[in-house]
């Protein structure tokens, strides 16, 4: 079932930023897609900053040796155009999803925040994994569609799929059961 997102939104809307760290740069990860992703993010996080609206700040924190999200190295640390605030919380995690193995869940539920504003990264990973699980968990998410992106992948079948179609599909799995997939300037207007 698609959710419509009320306007004006909620105050105690959460705008969730996932995963947007240094290491999503490395040349390793090869072609994505919505150069403007971040820029949409860092719009969203002016808006909810301005109405003072909480922001949860995903970070992974691999246990992987070989991972560039591994803490400690430069990939680590938050892109410089998301980097939190004083007082905002960062929730670290070692899984796909934000709420396995973290207090995410039980922070939302003590805030009394249900309705979820989904952004970062990689659509069809973390960002799948973590929208899947609030949706099951009874939240009202709203998977931003151009303030997050993906990489290109070949299929199980072995055929290359662009940035493009691998987001595409990732969107298709979950509006309607999991959230509502929606753009910046939708979160932007009702936000007025």
């Amino acid at each position: 079932m698609a959710l419509r997102l009320p306007r004006p939104l909620p105050l105690d809307a959460a705008l969730i930023v996932i995963d947007l760290q240094k290491a999503i740069d490395h040349p390793s990860w090869g072609e994505r897609n919505n150069p403007e992703a971040e820029k949409n993010v860092a719009s969203l996080l002016e808006a909810w900053r301005s109405t003072h609206r909480p922001v949860y700040h995903i970070r992974h924190d691999s246990a992987e040796p070989a991972s560039h999200y591994l803490p400690g190295q430069p990939g680590h640390d938050f892109k410089p155009e998301v980097q939190p605030n004083e007082g905002e919380i960062v929730i670290p995690k070692r899984t796909n999803s934000a709420f396995v193995g973290t207090n995410f869940e039980s922070r939302l539920r003590r805030a009394n925040q249900n309705l979820l504003v989904v952004t970062g990264v990689i659509t069809n990973n973390s960002v799948e994994a973590t929208v899947r699980m609030a949706g099951n968990l009874g939240f009202d998410a709203f998977l931003v569609e151009d303030a997050t992106f993906t990489f290109g992948r070949k299929d199980w079948h072995g055929t290359w799929r662009t940035a493009d179609e691998v987001h595409a599909m990732s969107l298709a799995n979950l509006d309607g059961e999991y959230c509502s997939v929606i753009r910046t300037n939708q979160i932007l207007a009702a936000l007025s």
